[in-house]
């Protein structure tokens, strides 16, 4: 165990102070606060994503009271042309753009923004083969940003409440889709001055024009965001894959095995994958450990596409299976959310708060990929850092906040008897078999062909190299060995 905070440099790229912090949960509160930062704007949009639809709302149209569209592909025509100081910056991975491009009405759409002076797009295809530009960023005036897990594209928008039946909820051409938990963070101060060079960096990388930072805009912040935290140090970490003309960035990895490392209590995490052989290695080391902290993990009940569930969905298995073996204490678990009818509530967030010390947002899932292949960013709150002493308080409110939207109670009650009886004995006594809950993760049988791609990580490679690598000398357990064969 160690107290020691991120380093720069180290397992983190910068640690800058954020005037106003906040983590905002699901889409609902996301898509509401981003629109109304947006229209704050007096100089430059950037928005850094994987995905992005022009055509979904932000609000509903009852909700609309400023005269502003509610679909964005209007609303950022609207912005610009209401504002002739303010330009908008567009950047987005190009595989995932292609997709969207087979829509004819973001097509139409892309093609009126890309004809605007003041609306750049760019398709970012500076990355190795099979890797994707995975964060999820949005820059206002160089004051302020979010930074995070969420995309601004279709399915994502739900509430807290993820109802069964929920009008909202549904693509733009009207169809439904099913719940969906996500989660992002707002940044204010030189924490998003910094996120600002980092989306400029980017923005150079994939050919765009040289940006000058945005300097004397300071009123921000959207008025009806909650602030959680006010004047912390907050560290901004990032991977990054080697390729010929840039350094491989490992700083994700490291502060993952770093966190796990400085747990003491409990580790509650929610990640769309639980794949990383180099994650689960570190936490069969504090399980091995007779008075080692608690881990509770939420994932989806299965990946969201039939191919992410060949790669991550095997290598889940293995892994869970692994780490089981190696649990004497019994101390470790991963859950499904559920619905009140029992439907299951797809897990994008990308969250891990360590004790009442750590809370990390951002894009990284764990998996390999996140690790060392595709683009990610997160970003992280620990009170070891000087300026954060006194904000415990402030993380435990926000890890009870998201254990009782899962099982549907109070957060007083669930902090209460987290607080009496600990992590995974807490969701174990408040947890239900039937109703909005979390259900305990079982084990399928794999067939042949997902032992295999499971054991040789045919999809999920841990970095560019890999890629081409012999299959014969890739395996889901080739460094696990030493630890997995003992008795």
């Amino acid at each position: 165990m160690s107290d020691s905070p991120p380093v720069a440099g180290e397992d983190c790229w910068r640690i800058e102070r954020a005037v106003r912090a906040s983590v905002v949960i699901d889409a609902e509160a996301y898509f509401r606060h981003v629109r109304l930062a947006m229209i704050k704007a007096k100089r430059r949009i950037m928005l850094i994503g994987w995905d992005f639809d022009s055509g979904i709302s932000l609000i509903r149209e009852d909700e609309a009271k400023d005269g502003a569209p509610v679909v964005i592909g209007d609303f950022i025509t609207w912005l610009v042309d209401r504002t002739p100081e303010l330009e908008i910056f567009l950047l987005r991975w190009d595989v995932g753009a292609m997709k969207a491009m087979s829509r004819p009405a973001n097509l139409a759409t892309t093609l009126k923004w890309m004809a605007h002076p003041r609306i750049t797009v760019k398709l970012d295809s500076h990355h190795p083969p099979a890797a994707s530009h995975h964060q999820k960023i949005v820059v206002i005036d160089d004051c302020f940003a979010f930074c995070g897990g969420i995309d601004m594209t279709a399915d994502r928008w739900d509430t807290r409440h993820h109802r069964d039946e929920e009008p909202a909820r549904r693509h733009p051409d009207g169809t439904p889709y099913g719940p969906w938990h996500d989660a992002t963070t707002a940044l204010a101060g030189p924490v998003a001055v910094a996120l600002g060079e980092h989306g400029r960096a980017r923005w150079a990388s994939a050919g765009g024009d040289r940006l000058e930072p945005v300097e004397g805009v300071s009123d921000c912040w959207p008025e009806t965001l909650p602030v959680q935290f006010e004047q912390v140090d907050v560290a901004i970490a990032r991977t990054a894959p080697k390729m010929d003309d840039q350094d491989e960035l490992v700083e994700i990895e490291r502060l993952y095995l770093n966190q796990i490392a400085a747990a003491k209590r409990c580790v509650y995490a929610e990640s769309q994958y639980f794949a990383s052989r180099r994650i689960a290695e570190a936490i069969a080391l504090r399980l091995a450990e007779p008075d080692g902290p608690e881990f509770v993990i939420v994932n989806p009940q299965q990946a969201d596409g039939w191919l992410e569930q060949q790669a991550m969905d095997t290598a889940r298995a293995r892994l869970f299976e692994a780490l089981k073996a190696r649990d004497p204490h019994g101390r470790f678990r991963l859950y499904h959310p559920f619905t009140q009818r029992g439907t299951p509530i797809y897990v994008h967030a990308k969250v891990m708060i360590v004790d009442d010390r750590i809370i990390r947002v951002g894009s990284s899932n764990m998996n390999n990929r996140s690790l060392r292949l595709d683009t990610e960013c997160d970003v992280t709150i620990d009170i070891a850092l000087p300026a954060n002493d006194g904000q415990g308080k402030h993380i435990l409110a926000i890890r009870d906040g998201l254990i009782a939207e899962h099982l549907n109670l109070p957060e007083e009650r669930v902090a209460a008897v987290i607080g009496e009886r600990g992590l995974v004995a807490a969701v174990e006594e408040l947890r239900r078999k039937s109703g909005r809950t979390l259900r305990p993760y079982e084990t399928p049988e794999l067939n042949a062909v997902q032992q295999y791609i499971a054991d040789h990580e045919v999809l999920d490679p841990e970095g560019p190299e890999e890629m081409f690598e012999p299959i014969s000398e890739r395996g889901l357990f080739r460094r696990m060995k030493g630890w997995f064969g003992r008795n």
